[in-house]
């Protein structure tokens, strides 16, 4: 889907922090008035830093979920730097700067019937949970396929659950089918009308493969490095398939991977 709403900067006001396992943060802020503007599943943020001096570029994060009842928007943080531990830090009743949403979102189908399968890996999970509360809005089935090193790795599976089935991967068996997303067994036990994917690249890559054989159409949600969010830096690029480079911050993060240079 094209980039096509309204950007805005706001300071949001932390809601609630919650940790979901180790080395993540949930962060659910909303506005100090009005609504949230209208965001696509698949967006992202860049959020500004201010309590570290070290950290001069916003960061980006995915949309996890918004939540129009309680007039939220939820961020899962993966804390791996010195920006990222910031946000970790952060206390309900603080103020976060916001600009959002930024780039192009998932297709949002127009007919009504369809079953989509949800693939996603590590922090990747987070923009499928949104994703999947919008296609059940268009009469859609959401079916996720989530997966992990081991049962510690996954999160959020009972907010994932009130949306469709979930179906789980561990490399070490210790929840699930033991292994990767793509050796799961509902791949060969069930039809579907398209896939979309986010996760690590070599992941999302196999899942491509596994969609173009299947004669499926495939999105993948890219997670490449980005520093400004608006194609101006071109930190975050990724080769298509004829030998150009497209931004990812603004050309995506929404991919069709055979525009890549992934299935060469």
């Amino acid at each position: 889907m094209e980039e096509g709403l309204k950007k805005y900067v706001h300071d949001l006001r932390v809601a609630a922090v919650e940790s979901p396992r180790p080395g993540y943060v949930l962060l659910k802020l909303e506005p100090y008035e009005g609504q949230l503007p209208d965001m696509l599943p698949g967006q992202f943020v860049e959020v500004l830093i201010t309590n570290s001096p070290a950290t001069f570029l916003r960061r980006p994060i995915s949309i996890n979920f918004v939540d129009r009842e309680h007039n939220q928007l939820w961020l899962l943080v993966h804390v791996v730097g010195e920006g990222t531990r910031s946000l970790s830090r952060m206390q309900a009743g603080e103020s976060l700067n916001c600009l959002y949403p930024l780039g192009n979102g998932f297709d949002i189908p127009e007919e009504q019937g369809g079953k989509m399968l949800l693939v996603g890996g590590g922090v990747g999970t987070a923009p499928l949970l949104y994703y999947g509360k919008v296609l059940r809005e268009v009469g859609w089935e959401p079916v996720f396929l989530l997966g992990g090193r081991s049962a510690a790795d996954l999160m959020q599976l009972d907010l994932f659950g009130q949306l469709g089935r979930v179906y789980v991967t561990t490399e070490d068996g210790t929840m699930g089918e033991k292994g990767y997303v793509t050796n799961h067994s509902i791949l060969n036990g069930e039809t579907f009308q398209a896939v979309a994917t986010c996760g690590p690249k070599p992941m999302m890559v196999a899942v491509a493969r596994w969609a173009k054989q299947a004669g499926l159409s495939c999105e993948a949600s890219l997670e490449n490095l980005m520093a400004c969010g608006l194609g101006a830096c071109l930190c975050c690029v990724e080769k298509t398939v004829d030998g150009h480079n497209v931004c990812v911050c603004k050309q995506g993060p929404i991919f069709n991977p055979e525009n890549l240079s992934w299935l060469n």
